[in-house]
């Protein structure tokens, strides 16, 4: 009767509710130096700054002719100015001498622009010539703006401005602002330890043979991969039958090494799903044992001292789903990162959605924009139990509870992939 009441007798909580429930108790990680050149991906762990202005120095943005802007006031297609060559700037070079009125100097593009120099004419815009005394020139046939084809000093980052702060991800921007910033070692958040065990007396191994009633286990595999995409590092626990001494030992000795665990199968209604009475027995505190979203409603999740578990349901579809809105940005709450929640937009349903729930519904689908408009579609019978709505997904398409069924061209939220 105790079992039935827990199996049967959950209080359903917004999947909002349940990941701030699940939030609330999270701390990040340690903080590690790593090499910049191993650091794209990472979360950082602290604000650095450029100390100096980039660029430093006055560069030329194109290849040309450095000259001084008034020196080409005037200069027209029928009546060419003239201006004589004096020299030539690579990239590395300081400029020997300033750039005296009537000259130019050939430049390379991220040159340093000679002092008298404020304007840069492209290779394309002049033709070359010489003057009376065989002395070689350029001649322009329009005028140039001050600053034009010119980077100035602090004009891409200024002194003293953040190029890193806690909590963001180093994609490959930041890589480079770290370098320019002198940077080869960089603080960042310790990757999460996640112990993954999938649970389940009909669970085979993916190279043995198949035998009547028994299923190759591809959750643990599908959760190594979505947790390595988020940043953490997969620690599998291998496999557990359908005994709730043998789980929980298996638990307590992966969060024992890990940050967190994450189990797949057992928290169902049926008599096997031990899972579900282990939260309940076990020296934890439950936080939930069951959302308003399908696939996936009985997605449970508990603390054991500061360590969370999150009890994910076996079917694949449910698994992914209650990994994507529920681990995710755990595993991206221990990195730091400061407002984790799940991003959502709207788009247009692009074919009509037959199947109602009482719960809203999260399918699989994909997103694109056209004439303006995102539009959305699922991808095809996405229901808990099937993987190949999972290929090639781009976003959730969630569909709102009730009704009897939703039209095409109804506004629906999407919950974004990041694979």
């Amino acid at each position: 009767m105790k079992e039935a009441s827990r199996r049967f007798g959950r209080t359903a909580v917004p999947v909002e509710e349940a990941r701030n429930r699940l939030l609330a108790h999270i701390v990040p990680t340690g903080v590690e130096s790593v090499p910049l050149m191993s650091a794209f991906g990472r979360i950082a762990a602290e604000r650095v700054v450029a100390a100096d202005p980039v660029p430093h120095f006055r560069r030329s943005g194109m290849d040309g002719y450095a000259v001084r802007s008034l020196d080409t006031v005037g200069a027209a297609s029928e009546s060419p100015t003239a201006l004589r060559v004096v020299g030539e700037v690579a990239c590395g070079d300081v400029p020997e001498a300033a750039l005296a009125p009537g000259t130019t100097m050939r430049i390379m593009t991220g040159a340093m622009l000679p002092e008298g120099a404020d304007a840069v004419v492209v290779l394309e815009a002049v033709a070359t010539g010489a003057l009376p005394d065989g002395t070689p020139c350029v001649l322009l046939r329009r005028p140039a703006a001050p600053g034009a084809n010119v980077s100035a000093v602090g004009s891409d980052v200024s002194a003293g401005s953040a190029v890193a702060v806690p909590g963001h991800r180093l994609g490959p921007g930041e890589i480079a602002l770290l370098a320019t910033a002198g940077r080869t070692m960089v603080n960042v958040y310790r990757k999460p330890r996640v112990a993954l065990l999938a649970t389940g007396s009909e669970l085979l191994q993916p190279d043995s043979p198949l035998v009547p009633g028994k299923i190759r286990n591809s959750n643990a595999y599908m959760l190594a991969a979505m947790v390595a995409s988020a940043g953490a590092e997969p620690i599998p626990l291998g496999t557990a039958q359908d005994d709730m001494g043998i789980i929980a030992d298996a638990l307590k000795e992966g969060l024992e090494i890990c940050d967190l665990a994450i189990t797949t199968g057992g928290v169902s209604v049926g008599d096997y799903d031990v899972v579900t009475d282990l939260l309940h027995e076990w020296d934890g505190k439950l936080l939930f044992n069951k959302v308003q979203m399908r696939p996936g409603s009985v997605t449970s999740a508990a603390m054991r001292g500061e360590k969370p578990l999150l009890a994910l349901s076996g079917n694949p579809g449910a698994c992914f789903a209650g990994f994507e809105l529920f681990a995710r940005p755990l595993l991206l709450a221990l990195q730091g990162v400061p407002r984790p929640a799940t991003r959502t937009f709207e788009a247009r349903l692009a074919e009509a959605f037959p199947r109602t729930n009482a719960y809203p519904r999260y399918v699989r689908g994909r997103w694109w924009s056209e004439g303006g408009t995102l539009y959305c579609a699922a991808g095809g019978d996405d229901r808990s139990s099937r993987m190949l709505p999972g290929l090639g997904a781009e976003c959730f398409v969630v569909i709102p509870p009730g009704g009897t069924g939703t039209a095409a061209g109804t506004l629906v939220k999407i919950v974004p992939l990041h694979m």
